[in-house]
Order: C-alpha cells, then structure tokens, then sequence
C-alpha cells in the first residue's frame, strides 16, 4: 500500500468513527408562545396583543400584578421570593411587558401545581424576575462593584453623552425603557429608585439636552460613530427621535448611528407601528443618501425570546432601509452560558430572525451581580466551543468590558491570576478621563471573576482581605488598587 493509499484509509476510518458532534444544529421553526394559557390573559385578542399601547398599559410592575396574570398557576413561595428580592437586593424595578413575560416558561403546561419549578428554572425569568434565593449568598456583590461599574457618567462631556472611546460615543437620550433587565449595567441611572438604590437623575430637559450633544458633536469631528440609547429609544417619541438623528445626519464627521433597544425583542409590537417604520424609512434614506451607515443594536439573551413577531419587527426595519440590526447579549449563569445556549440563540437569531450575532459581554460588575457573573475563563472556553459552527460573520465575539479600557476579546487579557480571580488588561487609547495622564497606556487595568467561581484557596484569600454579607471591601489588598 503506498502512502498515499494509507492516508486515504486512516482519514475515511476517522471520518466513519466520528459519530457525534458536541453541538448538532436543527433548523427550528420560531414560535409564539399562546398568552391565553395564562388566566390574567385569557380573553385577550390578537388584535389587542398586537397593539403597542395595550402591551404598554399591560405591563407588569409589581408582584401584585404577576399574581393577576398568573394567579395560582404560580406558589406563594415565589411570590414570596420575588418580593423579599425586590425589598431586599433588587437594583431594578420590576417592568415586564406582557411579550416578554410571555417568554417565560413557553411550553409548561398550565396546572394547579408546577408552574413555580419552571418559573424557577427558566432563563428570562432568572434576569428579568429575579428572587432573592438566586442571588449569591456569601458574595452578593463583589468586593469592587459599582453602581456606575463603566464609570460612564464621569466620562460625560455633556449630561449623557459619554466620550470613552477615541472615534465613538454614547448618546443617553433617556434614563428609562419598555422593560427592566435585573443585571443592567446603567443601573445607577436607568428607571425607578429601589428600595436598596436611590438612582441618579438626568437635570436637563430632553430638548436642551439633545442641543448640547449636538452642539459638543459639532465642534469634535474625531468622533464618526454615535450609539443612541438611555434607557431605550423605544420609549423616545418616534418624531422627537427623528429630529435628533436627522440632526445628527447633519454633521459631516458623524459616519455610523447605532439605535439601542431591547425592544425589538420585549416589545416588538412598538417597530412595527406603521409611522415608525415609515419614520424609519425616512431616516435610513437620508443617512443612505449621504453616505452613513444607520444600524440597529438589540439586546437578546435566550432563543426563547425569538419568535415570529421578532423576526417580523427584524425584517419591517431592514426593509424600511436599516444598514443592520445586530444583537449585543450578556453572558450570564443559569441563562445563556453553555455553547448549546449560545449555539441555539445565535442559529435563531442569524438564520430565522435576520439578526446579526454581534458581541456577548461579561455581565458587568455591578451591585448583587455575582449570580449571574461567569469567570473569565469560563469565557474564554465559550468563545472556543461556538467556533466553526456558524458563519464567520455571525460568529459572535465574546467580550470583557473592562472598567477605565473598555471592550476586550476575552483572550486579549494581559495576564490571569485564576487562583484570586483578577485579570489584568491593557489599553491603546486614553478614555475622557485620561488626558493628561501620561502612564494611561503603559499600566494595566483589574477585573474581577466572581469569587464563588474561585478554588478553595482563592475564595480564602477574599475572606482575609474582605468582610461582610455582601462583600464589603474592608482594605485594599496589594495588586488591587487600580
């Protein structure tokens, strides 16, 4: 047998043994879950489902009104739990609209008993409600969290426009959305104070606010890319938010626009309102004509909050003349960190809902956070395991926003101590805060893994040098001081 022969065999003998893929694709039909299975929703039409302004007005804000939407189907003992949550750890109050509570636990089938356990189990419901039994219990919060982890609001250069990165910046038009998701970063600023955080507030009118971003965009034409969020410009007036971007198309520096909005997927019914899209129409055209790229950034965590309405609000936007709509998530524990999660969310999101996978963050550090954190090389092994199956441009990068740096490859870390948990990361650019500082890119910049994640020794070492229930830093270690 010649050589050539011999390695013809020993590749078909592998070929024929190898059996079985660590992820197996299967094209799977979006669904919309039936809302009338629950007896709050059961004589509710199409028509009235359908309609922005019902599922606005029928939003859930409080325990009292999941009860009279799910009643008995759900036990006391996680009324009870979601209660004590929002008294005693919640940084977000409760806002779900009834499209994205309808996400929730979509197959289980409505009976006296057993709703609690898939309500306890299912992935939206762990960061949109949570309870207080999921949160950390030795570690609720880590030893360095923050309110304002991103440092964002130091960075404005005006009230909400923040300059962090050399050619872009974040335009926070707003500090409230269509729903509120537990582990949102901006959650020193973002909707109602809770019990346990009295939130910032924006002073300016929205009109004299917008004029002053407009105003530093205009005399700063190194920036050329622009994110417009809050909050969530779904809840920003169509015609209010169609002045500011055309506006913003006015400035000859500014060459992307990027709209953020969970609400394509919490409540799509709002994009598809006919002088939305027609408004849409009008703005894409415009950025078209001269030139600029206007895209769309979603946030999506789960396969299950893909339906068909979804996908119907997707492509209604991509038709009105949308550059892309792309999907940026969170990592987090107990919702979406497995490559099969991963894997599922990202075939649904490209391949049936014509969204592309965009980038999934390291759930940032904030307050009673630490139950949803992954370690960093828990992200690292995610970013190697959905490589090969999807097409490269809808591979999604896996990122760790790193305070004082910024967005980072979860491989671009400097170095790791995994023992104690601390990454230490490297940057090419000052952000607003720096510019005067000279030793701004020669230093390196800390983040944390959650320390319940830590071995044995790990775990001591944060005992030793922290204290309290929800890790109360009680010294600065050496290597920790920034």
């Amino acid at each position: 047998m010649t050589l050539v022969d011999e390695l013809a065999e020993s590749a078909t003998s592998g070929f024929t043994a190898v059996t079985e893929q660590p992820y197996r694709y299967v094209r799977t039909t979006l669904s919309e879950p039936d809302w009338r299975r629950y007896p709050g929703w059961a004589t509710v039409t199409e028509s009235e489902w359908r309609d922005p302004q019902w599922q606005r007005a029928h939003s859930v804000k409080n325990v009292g009104q999941l009860r009279a939407v799910v009643g008995e189907l759900l036990e006391e003992r996680f009324y009870a739990d979601l209660t004590a949550d929002q008294q005693q750890r919640a940084t977000m109050s409760m806002l779900l609209p009834p499209q994205m509570l309808n996400t929730i636990a979509p197959h289980h089938e409505p009976n006296r008993h057993g709703l609690a356990d898939a309500f306890y189990a299912d992935p939206i419901r762990r960061y949109m409600l949570p309870v207080l039994s999921d949160r950390e219990q030795e570690w609720c919060s880590h030893p360095f969290a923050e309110r304002d982890s991103l440092h964002e609001s130091d960075m404005w250069v005006v009230e909400g426009l923040t300059h962090r990165y050399p050619t872009k910046v974040l335009a926070e038009l707003l500090s409230t959305c269509p729903q509120y998701c537990g582990h949102c970063t901006r959650m020193d600023l973002v909707g109602n104070s809770t019990p346990t955080v009295n939130k910032a507030r924006l002073a300016l009118q929205p009109a004299e606010r917008q004029e002053r971003m407009l105003d530093y965009l205009r005399t700063n034409p190194t920036v050329r890319d622009v994110v417009v969020s809050g909050g969530d410009v779904a809840n920003v007036p169509w015609r209010r938010l169609e002045s500011f971007l055309l506006r913003l198309l006015e400035i000859d520096s500014i060459r992307d626009i990027r709209l953020a909005t969970k609400a394509l997927a919490a409540l799509p019914q709002h994009w598809l309102q006919p002088d939305v899209i027609d408004g849409v129409s009008r703005v894409a055209q415009t950025a078209s004509s001269r030139g600029v790229n206007l895209a769309l950034h979603t946030h999506i965590n789960h396969v299950q909050s893909v339906t068909p309405m979804v996908a119907a609000a997707t492509r209604a936007l991509l038709d009105a003349g949308l550059h892309d709509i792309r999907n940026q998530g969170v990592l987090m524990r107990g919702v979406n960190a497995t490559a099969d999660d991963l894997l599922d969310l990202c075939f649904a999101l490209q391949g049936e809902a014509s969204i592309l996978p965009y980038y999934f963050y390291m759930c940032d550090m904030i307050p009673s956070a630490e139950h949803w954190r992954i370690a960093l090389w828990e992200a690292q092994e995610l970013q190697l395991a959905i490589m090969g199956y999807l097409p490269g441009f809808a591979t999604p990068r896996l990122v760790c926003d790193v305070p004082y740096v910024g967005k980072r490859w979860v491989h671009q870390v400097a170095r790791y101590d995994r023992t104690r948990g601390i990454s230490y990361w490297s940057k090419n650019y000052r952000t607003g805060l720096e510019a005067t500082d000279v030793d701004a890119l020669s230093r390196v910049y800390p983040f944390y893994d959650p320390i319940d994640s830590l071995p044995a020794a790990g775990q001591a070492w944060w005992r030793a040098n922290c204290r309290g229930p929800g890790g109360t830093r009680s010294v600065a270690p050496e290597g920790l001081v920034r």
